[in-house]
């Protein structure tokens, strides 16, 4: 496989050879990629790289499962290479971006491709989520609280919701989908290493949708108290990105402010977030249960687009991926009303002495989580390139607590660690919204600080 190169500007071929995929998120749209779209367009003109949005997966049908929105996206990622030979291209590198639930969408779809042999003819060059959660999105909790939250949760957003919140069992696996993408046998991990370069950006702070353990494939969470930590910030994008190898430092108990100053400070937030909380006091009840009964009614309706799916009705060809192994929505405010509820719930950790037997899952195991087989889902164990592995921030964060995941969760970190990201902590300060800010999701005074975000990420980690 040829080494990729930046652009160099000395010579460009008669038409672009490189595709790059870009995949929304839940309840997302095309349109929220408008950002990442354009600033790629205008660092590569049309002769150097097309950049194609997905659409086939769009709003309500992101409620199907990370399954059935792969399999969408795999025939339109088809289609396109399809249409574009048939119009002199010849695509011989390709790249896929995905945001928040897209980034999950897009690893089951990449699977599909390499096994249908996509990626014996087309190189694979740069592979991205913003904002993905790659464990799920699970609040660390232990005892009756698991339940309450991250079971009953579960049920308000059809398909996607009980595969985001691991209580799904993928075909007759009797493992969550989650889970099988992240077996080191999968297609889909055979898949994800083949890509020459795989990063990721992880919001720290005030991503209600997906927080940064899950985001950031790590096993702890270092940036819930930012004022008990010195943060390292990356020279050229401060203060935004932090530094990979550095991101921060515990600060000594004999450091931190007074206990006068830190009460002093805190009751100054909290007035400063009054209005804001009386408000949600009064309208999040209200969005609660206008979401709860679309949650529903998304539900039904998912779960006959499902059915029909399966069966292929339209004969749009969707059976051929299963290889070996309307009423107007509710929209606005809703996704807010599930968001605030999620980040309501506080993380809890594991007992000290315990990490060791949590997080000593080996890899081997990955295969035998659950009692089913995983039958032709898995390809032949291929050796993954270790050579290009990121040490997690909880690597290189030892004073920090272990968070209380499933030794599930703990085997799909070292899975996906053994496979290597670049790993990029983002620190939003303007907006309370930073899992849409992280990438320009639209053209918000208060998102500007996501242009920082992806001018690092198309200086230094998308390959041309």
């Amino acid at each position: 496989m040829a080494e990729a190169t930046r652009k160099s500007g000395s010579y460009t071929p008669n038409k672009a050879s490189h595709l790059v995929a870009l995949v929304h998120g839940l309840w997302g749209n095309a349109s929220h990629l408008n950002y990442l779209a354009q600033a790629l367009r205008e660092r590569y003109n049309e002769e150097e790289l097309i950049v194609h949005a997905c659409r086939n997966n769009g709003s309500s049908l992101t409620y199907d499962g990370i399954e059935v929105g792969g399999e969408r996206i795999a025939k339109e990622i088809e289609d396109i290479l399809q249409e574009l030979g048939r119009d002199g291209y010849k695509i011989t590198k390709f790249s896929i971006v995905g945001y928040s639930l897209g980034g999950l969408v897009a690893r089951y779809a990449v699977g599909l491709l390499d096994s249908k042999g996509y990626f014996d003819k087309i190189s694979p060059i740069n592979f991205t989520t913003f904002a993905t959660p790659h464990l799920g999105v699970r609040t660390p909790l232990t005892g009756y609280q698991n339940h309450l939250w991250n079971v009953l949760g579960a049920r308000t957003l059809s398909a996607s919701g009980r595969q985001l919140f691991m209580i799904d069992k993928f075909r007759n696996t009797d493992r969550p989908i989650l889970s099988v993408l992240a077996d080191p046998d999968s297609i889909f991990i055979h898949a994800l290493a083949r890509f020459q370069h795989r990063s990721l950006y992880a919001n720290i702070v005030n991503d209600r949708s997906a927080v940064f353990y899950t985001t950031g494939i790590s096993r702890t969470d270092p940036f819930i108290e930012l004022n008990r930590i010195n943060i390292h910030y990356l020279k050229g994008y401060e203060p935004v990105i932090l530094d990979p190898d550095h991101p921060c430092d515990l600060i000594p108990d004999q450091e931190l402010p007074s206990f006068y100053q830190r009460v002093r400070h805190s009751s100054q937030t909290f007035l400063r977030r009054a209005p804001i909380l009386l408000a949600l006091i009064v309208l999040i009840p209200v969005a609660t249960l206008a979401f709860l009964a679309n949650s529903c009614v998304q539900t039904l309706r998912s779960r006959r687009r499902i059915q029909l799916h399966e069966t292929d009705k339209h004969g749009v060809g969707f059976r051929m991926y299963r290889i070996p192994y309307m009423v107007r929505e509710m929209r606005v405010g809703l996704e807010d009303a599930f968001e605030n509820v999620n980040s309501a719930q506080e993380q809890e950790y594991l007992p000290q002495g315990s990490e060791e037997m949590a997080t000593g899952v080996p890899s081997s195991s990955m295969s035998t989580l659950g009692n089913g087989s995983s039958e032709s889902l898995l390809s032949e164990k291929t050796d993954v390139d270790t050579t290009k592995k990121d040490i997690s921030v909880s690597e290189r964060s030892p004073d920090f607590p272990t968070l209380a995941l499933t030794a599930m969760q703990f085997a799909m970190i070292k899975a996906l660690d053994d496979v290597g990201f670049r790993k990029f902590p983002v620190h939003i300060h303007k907006s309370s919204h930073s899992h849409a800010a992280i990438i320009v999701r639209s053209p918000r005074p208060a998102f500007e600080e996501g242009k920082v975000v992806v001018r690092h990420w198309l200086e230094n980690e998308f390959y041309i």
